[in-house]
């Protein structure tokens, strides 16, 4: 793996990341870390997030709504989207194994992704008052 020189911009994308739990896209990481590195390209951005993946600083939770998400805790945990408002949010008390031992039917399993999809509580209060 090629060893890479520190720069703040790079840092501040890392621990930007890893201080949220809101589960941000590269545009939000961007938008929060402009005013503070206003020449911080939204190229910088994705090419340092696909860096920290690819090392396993962080993770990708897919494309949802349109933006790949990421997640600065690399911990096996749940999590539960919102199919109205895009929402995720870690579900810390599902407790998932840290390893996968066991081979299944199929081939062995290296990883397990648990989602739920739904309407999280905000948006069913709002659905509710407009009902």
């Amino acid at each position: 793996m090629k060893k890479r020189r520190y720069s703040k911009k790079r840092q501040a994308i890392l621990e930007r990341v890893c201080s949220t739990d809101v589960h941000p896209s590269a545009e939000w990481v961007y938008q929060e870390l402009k005013p503070e590195f206003p020449d911080l390209s939204l190229g910088t951005v994705y090419r340092n997030l696909a860096a920290f993946k690819q090392e396993g600083v962080i993770e990708s939770l897919g494309v949802i709504d349109g933006l790949e998400r990421f997640d600065g805790n690399t911990e096996p945990h749940a999590h539960f989207i919102c199919k109205h408002c895009a929402a995720v949010i870690d579900l810390p008390g599902l407790k998932l194994p840290n390893r996968f031992e066991d081979v299944i039917e199929c081939g062995r399993a290296e990883e397990l992704e648990l989602r739920f999809i739904g309407t999280c509580n905000k948006c069913a209060s709002t659905r509710k008052e407009k009902n």
